[in-house]
């Protein structure tokens, strides 16, 4: 694989990482806003555990690209 491929999936997961802390951290302040949609409101349980689902699978694919690449640039 070029180095210079490596170095951008490299940032990619990075970016990927800081992505989920972000996204897992706005949450929050996310949530109030959606229950305030009727339709919503009755399944807010389910809402939350797939928005921390998906922050959870950012920071966990993340991860796992930066250390993949990792071990391929020291090999």
């Amino acid at each position: 694989m070029d180095k210079n491929k490596a170095y951008f999936q490299l940032a990619w997961g990075i970016a990927l990482v800081l992505m989920g802390i972000t996204f897992s951290l706005h949450i929050p302040e996310l949530v109030p806003k959606i229950k305030t949609f009727e339709n919503f409101a009755s399944v807010i349980g389910f809402i939350y555990f797939c928005l921390y689902l998906l922050a959870c699978l950012l920071i966990f694919g993340g991860a796992r690209k930066i250390f993949e690449q990792a071990r391929k640039l020291r090999g």
